[in-house]
């Protein structure tokens, strides 16, 4: 399931910060945000383990897992929804909720499914 909403102004959306904990602003972003909620699988070196997605956008997103990851941890996402994987690595995790985590994708890509997406969205081309 997903779920794409208004989430612009939300503790959120503001929550999502780079690796320094210092709030990245808007017009500094490489892509724009997008509230979507869909169902992933978050894979290390040992065990695959269910997550959500809470925001995503072109370079990566904050999902939320039950299980503790390190900031510089590499992973692999796979997206349910549209059956895309992809490599990523752990650069946030949210002190006031310890099982959310900001995650930077390898390469530039819409794994997310996003049917819309921003303009700013420009995928890096497949070598």
């Amino acid at each position: 399931y997903w779920y794409v909403g208004n989430l612009h102004n939300s503790c959120m959306f503001r929550a999502f910060l780079n690796m320094s904990s210092e709030p990245i602003s808007r017009r500094s972003r490489r892509s724009t945000r997008v509230p979507l909620k869909v169902l992933i699988a978050v894979q290390d070196c040992a065990e695959s383990m269910p997550g959500e997605t809470i925001m995503v956008n072109l370079h990566g997103a904050l999902i939320s897992i039950s299980t503790q990851l390190s900031i510089g941890m590499t992973i692999s996402v796979y997206v349910y929804l549209t059956d895309k994987r992809a490599k990523a690595q752990v650069v946030y995790i949210d002190p006031e909720n310890p099982m959310r985590f900001g995650i930077e994708l390898d390469k530039p890509r819409n794994i997310w499914g996003v049917p819309l997406p921003p303009d700013d969205w420009k995928e890096a081309p497949d070598p």
